[in-house]
């Protein structure tokens, strides 16, 4: 079994924005990591991202830590227990936004680009729907992941590549919900990495794989590099990263 040693996260509005959408969550107890990117109309948003983390941590935790528990929405042999409950948590959350959402005007409606990680034994589950991203950096090399499902799928042009980060899915955004989900054997000295848009979209890849060779002590520090980087590039958006070092 491989322990989680040590982990990183930080959510902040960016430099021009005064609410932040964002959120980021760590639950130790169920090895839950949550990243949110909230989108909406005004003071939507970040309703919407914190209805989501709610569900999911619901859904979740009541499948996860009962094998008898109903999958309502989804089942797959191909996944452990985990990646099956972080599925029908995002169902849940999506039946359940996309359902406040149409109780409210077009301008008052909210949604959420969303990845999940969850920790069993020696493997990590990610899964994902929006414009969030992951990286596995093992032994000097940066892998991506999960790939954002951003218009960026549509484009090979990495000019203003933050040009093209509007999602394509998400928890609310439209009726079907489309999601990825990623199951990773972790050995020791991995780092896994997620990122909203607010934090990878005016960053390079080996410009984050400088990053974390150089600040390998800490999370935090790598974290906060990132955002800097993104920020002295005209970054507009909220950010948000969690680091996970196994």
């Amino acid at each position: 079994m491989i322990e989680l040693k040590s982990y990183g996260m930080q959510s902040h509005q960016g430099p021009h924005l005064n609410l932040n959408e964002d959120l980021v969550e760590a639950d130790l107890v169920n090895n839950l990591f949550m990243l949110i990117d909230g989108f909406g109309g005004s003071n939507a948003g970040d309703r919407a991202a914190m209805m989501i983390r709610d569900n999911l941590k619901r859904s979740y935790t009541k499948i996860s830590v009962d094998p008898e528990a109903t999958l309502p929405f989804f089942y797959s042999h191909k996944y452990l227990i985990e990646g099956n409950a972080l599925i029908n948590a995002f169902f849940s959350a999506h039946q359940n936004v996309s359902r406040d959402n149409a109780q409210r005007s077009l301008d008052n409606r909210g949604g959420g680009s969303v990845i999940a990680a969850a920790i069993s034994e020696n493997i990590l589950t990610l899964v994902s729907t929006g414009n969030c991203m992951a990286y596995l950096y093992r032994k000097g090399h940066l892998s991506l992941e999960v790939l954002p499902d951003s218009l960026a799928s549509l484009s090979r042009d990495s000019y203003q590549s933050y040009l093209h980060s509007v999602p394509m899915s998400g928890i609310g955004l439209f009726e079907d919900l489309h999601y990825n989900v990623r199951e990773l054997k972790v050995t020791e000295g991995d780092l896994v990495v997620l990122l909203t848009d607010g934090a990878y979209s005016r960053v390079s890849q080996d410009e984050i794989k400088y990053t974390l060779e150089k600040n390998l002590e800490s999370e935090l520090d790598a974290i906060k590099e990132l955002f800097r980087l993104a920020n002295d590039r005209g970054n507009l958006d909220n950010q948000s990263a969690i680091i996970l070092q196994f």
